[in-house]
């Protein structure tokens, strides 16, 4: 095992957690109400922060696993899902939560272009994204069957759980129409 190795499983670990952390926070913005005392706007910046940061650790992630000479996967295996050799159902997930997210950017990059409709629409795609983030997280890799991985992503999964009965609870208090636009 050599440091390549390394770095792409703590890169992709530490995508899952902050990847976890922006669905939670991304629920949050759609609420009126103040999340642990912040105002709407810092946790829209943590959101906003916390996803550029988990966007850079997977391209370390994809880009690290590439390098690795021991690392069954291809250049192809990064864009077309289910193509590759090894594990290609929980490969392939990855791949398709690595392309939503990749749209998600764009997307964000494009927003005063292709208006709030647009963006949103498109938005939507990081919480079908996340659920295939976990499956790859636990189907593929060599730490797979490692029992600190499961508890991790039991509690990635606990973290974005909380946030959606949070939101489908009767004390939410969804934004106003047109309140939720946040400056680019």
């Amino acid at each position: 095992m050599n440091a390549l190795w390394y770095v792409a499983r703590g890169t992709g670990v530490m995508t899952l957690l902050l990847f976890s952390v922006v669905v939670a926070l991304g629920v949050a913005t759609s609420s009126a109400r103040p999340l642990f005392g912040l105002p709407r706007f810092a946790v829209i910046a943590v959101h906003r922060t916390a996803s550029l940061v988990s966007l850079v650790f997977l391209v370390i992630h994809i880009g690290t696993m590439l390098l690795d000479p021991d690392a069954p996967l291809r250049l192809v295996d990064v864009i077309l899902p289910f193509a590759g050799p090894y594990r290609p159902l929980w490969l392939g997930l990855g791949t398709i939560a690595a392309e939503l997210l990749v749209a998600v950017l764009v997307t964000s990059l494009l927003r005063q272009r292709i208006g709030y409709r647009g963006w949103r629409f498109v938005h939507w795609a990081a919480y079908a994204a996340w659920p295939f983030a976990v499956a790859h997280a636990i189907g593929t890799g060599t730490d797979n069957g490692a029992l600190w991985l499961w508890l991790l992503v039991a509690s990635c999964v606990a973290l974005v759980a909380a946030a959606v009965g949070w939101r489908l609870s009767s004390g939410f208090r969804p934004q106003l129409a047109g309140a939720h636009r946040a400056p680019a």
